[in-house]
């Protein structure tokens, strides 16, 4: 008797479903059902077809079974910076979520440029992923599954309901955690407060609660107080030295994200002031890093694993057409966390 067929992983190799059944002496059905667990199988007979797989080495053909389902079993999740952690932990969430139905993940990382972004969609949708969760900022144009979007479930990070049905939103609620940075502040005695906001276009309501809890205060929103940053370290340092330049520099500064907290920590540092003595810093996103700086980083929690966790079951059950209604916004608390920074 011969050996049995192996795949060796060559198309005019490959062990196909049918080989599988004519060994096991069932149907290729059957053998269809043992791999997708969909319909019962009889216990002994499932044994047998998995040892039949385990000898030759049998591997679905997972480009034919997409065709076959129009599904790749794939979702993307475009994000702006992978090595930012609240970004690498979203994304855990989300491959969590989605990898109970059986589910692979795509990142794509954009760096936070528009062009880049879009190339980025427009390349998983073409490789047939089955939903989008995008957590970058600066996305453009229709994205969802209705006319002129991407044909595909899609989910959005942040920001405001969308204008498509078809998109559901995770938001973090950045205008109550900011509002209650600031006013932290206030409460221990800041009354020059800047903020370090995000690139142009995002963070949005991270500055509405900033102005909110000054406004509640009687304090002006003074332009001078309020500079761009890039969600980077060294963008958070850059911006801190433009502050402390200033003739009347302020006394605290809430950071629109942790990454920018810190840079701003570092300025601090090398201009020899005192933090929180000379100067109060409040970051946004409790990222691992903040509680290792020095002094530890007073923050607002931002539920990085929960947001791409409830992105990851809203995109399964508008694959799966468990939900087919109108778009749904989720929206998460961003509690404060103190310690010694402010």
């Amino acid at each position: 008797m011969s050996e049995p067929p192996r795949s060796t992983g060559s198309d005019d190799t490959r062990v196909t479903l049918v080989q599988v059944a004519k060994l096991a002496g069932v149907s290729p059905t059957t053998v269809s059902h043992v791999l997708s667990g969909k319909r019962w199988v009889a216990e002994s007979t499932q044994e047998t077809v998995r040892e039949v797989i385990r000898q030759l080495g049998y591997r679905p053909n997972n480009v034919a079974r997409s065709l076959r389902t129009r599904r790749s079993k794939m979702v993307a999740v475009v994000v702006p910076d992978i090595t930012n952690t609240f970004f690498a932990v979203l994304t855990r969430g989300l491959a969590d979520a989605v990898d109970v139905a059986g589910y692979g993940t795509y990142v794509c990382n954009t760096d936070g440029i528009p062009e880049r972004e879009d190339a980025f969609l427009a390349d998983v949708v073409d490789r047939g992923v089955d939903g989008v969760v995008m957590a970058a900022g600066n996305l453009t144009g229709d994205v969802g599954a209705g006319p002129g979007g991407l044909g595909v479930p899609a989910v959005r990070i942040g920001g405001a309901p969308d204008d498509d049905p078809h998109v559901d939103v995770v938001a973090p609620d950045d205008e109550i955690g900011s509002h209650a940075a600031v006013r932290h502040l206030i409460d221990r005695g800041a009354r020059r407060i800047a903020i370090i906001e995000g690139p142009p276009a995002t963070g949005s309501t991270r500055d509405d609660g900033y102005r909110r809890a000054l406004g509640e205060s009687g304090m002006p929103v003074d332009p001078d107080l309020m500079v761009r940053g890039d969600w980077t370290r060294p963008g958070g340092r850059k911006a801190m030295r433009t502050l402390m330049a200033l003739a009347d520099r302020p006394d605290a500064v809430f950071c629109a994200n942790d990454l920018t907290a810190i840079g701003a920590i570092d300025a601090a540092h090398e201009l020899g002031l005192a933090v929180p003595g000379d100067v109060a810093v409040v970051g946004f996103d409790d990222v691992d890093a903040a509680t290792i700086v020095n002094p530890p980083l007073t923050t607002v929690r931002n539920p990085a694993y929960e947001t791409g966790y409830t992105a990851g079951e809203l995109l399964l059950s508008r694959i799966t057409g468990s939900y087919t209604g109108d778009g749904r916004t989720v929206v998460l608390p961003c509690p404060l966390v103190v310690r010694a920074s402010a």
